[in-house]
């Protein structure tokens, strides 16, 4: 990547506005480096400093640059969807990381009536890394049933043989942990669609609640409802750690 880069194209990049919007907010003194106002569009700022926390727009700190990482904590009710007549997880979010270059990925969806930890990247050596069969961190999650138990649940999601409807290939063994009756944890080594709806389907059951808290080693926390933060390198490592 650069190390410089002219203002109007890096606040367009960050997803803030166009370039020509941009240009007019610069000449409007909305920016600002060191507290210092800077009016000059094609100015080639040092990028290091916006690592720094130097550089200000409308008042605030620039977001990071590539690699940029967010976790959010999705509440039910929202879509895994950059457009949906209904809610959608970047209503959540400022409008301009929809609009960032290069864009950002969802590290696995959860459907609309799922909750809990969404990773989204402009990273796709993370992404891939975090998804793909062999490097698959695994996904935790906490579910709710709407029948009681068998009792032979864990057996057949370990087994490595259980089939899902209309799919080709055997589940991945998976770790299912009852805590009740009707509740429990599974832990996923792979991403199918609907994939935990559809392993109790299969078992004659029903999920009514499902929350992820965790990929990897990395939890979500007390993270709030509809809240998200920006994740470090040190966050990043307990994915894979």
């Amino acid at each position: 990547m650069a190390k410089t880069m002219r203002l109007d194209r890096l606040l367009s990049n960050l997803g803030y506005g166009g370039r020509k919007e941009m240009t007019m907010a610069i000449k409007n003194e909305w920016l600002e480096i060191d507290g210092e106002r800077v009016t000059k569009p094609n100015f080639a700022v040092d990028l290091s400093l916006i690592e720094q926390g130097r550089i200000t727009f409308d008042g605030e700190k620039l977001d990071p640059l590539y690699p940029f990482t967010i976790m959010l904590n999705k509440p039910v009710g929202y879509t895994c969807s950059h457009k949906d007549p209904a809610d959608i997880i970047y209503d959540l979010l400022p409008e301009r990381f929809a609009n960032r270059k290069p864009t950002l990925s969802m590290v696995g969806r959860l459907d609309k009536y799922s909750s809990g930890q969404l990773l989204l990247s402009d990273d796709g050596d993370l992404v891939h890394r975090i998804t793909h069969s062999k490097s698959h961190a695994p996904k935790h999650y906490r579910v709710e049933l709407r029948d009681d138990l068998k009792g032979n649940e864990t057996e057949v999601f370990a087994s490595g043989e259980m089939m899902l409807e209309d799919d080709e290939k055997p589940l991945k063994p998976a770790q299912w942990s009852a805590e009740s009756s009707r509740k429990g944890v599974m832990i996923l080594h792979e991403g199918r669609y609907h994939q935990i709806r559809r392993m109790f389907e299969g078992l004659g059951n029903e999920v009514i609640s499902l929350h992820r808290f965790q990929t990897g080693g990395l939890r979500l926390g007390d993270l709030e409802k509809g809240k998200w933060r920006v994740l470090g390198d040190r966050d990043l490592a307990k994915v894979f750690g």
